[in-house]
C-alpha cells in the first residue's frame, strides 16, 4: 500500500510538472489539467444561455464602446503573443463582446472568449479608458486560463489521483464546470481566487497599454469603484479582489512596465 501510495504521489508530481502552464506576460505558473477545448465548448453554451435571459445592448454609443474597446485589447494581445512566437497560445480564441443591460456593477469573461459588460458599471468606468482598465481584467481572466485553473483545483480536490489515469467522466466535468461557473447565476458569474485576480490585474494593465490606454487611470477607476461601496457591500465585481491597499501597490509596482508598453504603443507619457 505504501508503495501504491509512493506512486501514486510520483504520477501527480508529474502530471504537476507536465500541466504546468506559464503566463508569458506575468511570468506567473498555474496548474491547468483540463482540456482547454472542453471549457470552451462548455463556456459558449452557457454564455448563450445566459444571454438568451438578458437585454443585450446592440448599436448604442455604448454598445459600440465595449465591442471597439475589447477588439483593440484582443489585438494588442494578438500582436504581444505573436511577436514572442506564441500566436498558438490564443488562435482558438473565439472573442465576443456584448453590454447586458444590468443595473448590477460588474463585468465577466468566459473561458474561450466570451466577454460581458454591464450597463451598471458604466458610470464607473466613464471613458473608454476605464472601461479598458475593466475589459482589460477580463479579457487577462481569459487569456490567463484562469478558467482552466480553477477547474484543475476542483478536480484535484474532488478526484486525486483520478485524474492521472483521465478517469474523470464528462458528467463529471460537467459537474465541476457548473461549481465554478454556477448556471442562470446573475452576477458574479466567475469566482477567482484572489492570487488570480491579482494577476489579472497586472495583465490587464499591460494590455490595456499595448492597446494604447493610459494606464494611468486604472488608479482612479479602482478608486471609483471602491467608492461605490459607500461603506457597504462592496460591488460584486469585487467580491474576490484583493483590497485596496494590496491592489494600489500592485499598480505602483507594476506602472513603469505598462508605461513602456503604453509609449511603444504610440501613447504620450
Amino acid at each position: 500500500m505504501k508503495k501504491l501510495h509512493k506512486l501514486i504521489g510520483i504520477g501527480a508530481l508529474a502530471l504537476t510538472l507536465t500541466a504546468c502552464t506559464t503566463n508569458p506576460i506575468t511570468g506567473r505558473s498555474s496548474l491547468q489539467l483540463a482540456n482547454n477545448q472542453e471549457i470552451a465548448a462548455m463556456a459558449l453554451q452557457q454564455y448563450k444561455e445566459t444571454l438568451s435571459k438578458a437585454k443585450v445592448l446592440k448599436g448604442t454609443t455604448a454598445a459600440k464602446s465595449v465591442q471597439n474597446v475589447g477588439l483593440r485589447i484582443k489585438n494588442a494581445a494578438n500582436n504581444y503573443y505573436r511577436s514572442i512566437g506564441r500566436e498558438a497560445d490564443v488562435a482558438s480564441y473565439q472573442w465576443e463582446f456584448n453590454l447586458i443591460e444590468d443595473k448590477s456593477i460588474n463585468a465577466w469573461a468566459m473561458p474561450g472568449g466570451k466577454v460581458a459588460v454591464y450597463t451598471g458599471i458604466l458610470p464607473i468606468t466613464r471613458t473608454d479608458t476605464g472601461l479598458a482598465v475593466v475589459m482589460g481584467h477580463e479579457i487577462s481572466h481569459a487569456l490567463a486560463g484562469h478558467g482552466n485553473e480553477r477547474i484543475s483545483q476542483a478536480m484535484a480536490a474532488q478526484y486525486g489521483g483520478a485524474i492521472l489515469g483521465g478517469a474523470i467522466s464528462n458528467g463529471q466535468m460537467a459537474s465541476i464546470f457548473q461549481q465554478v461557473y454556477p448556471i442562470g447565476a446573475q452576477v458574479a458569474l466567475m469566482k477567482y481566487g484572489r492570487s488570480q485576480e491579482l494577476e489579472a490585474d497586472e495583465m490587464g494593465l499591460y494590455l490595456m497599454a499595448m492597446a494604447g490606454y493610459d494606464p494611468r487611470q486604472a488608479t482612479p477607476f479602482w478608486e471609483r469603484m471602491e467608492a461605490a461601496s459607500n461603506g457597504q457591500r462592496p460591488p460584486e465585481f469585487l467580491s474576490t479582489h484583493p483590497n485596496p491597499e494590496n491592489r494600489r501597490a500592485d499598480l505602483d509596482k507594476n506602472m513603469p512596465k505598462a508605461l513602456e508598453y503604453y509609449k511603444k504603443s504610440g501613447g504620450k507619457l
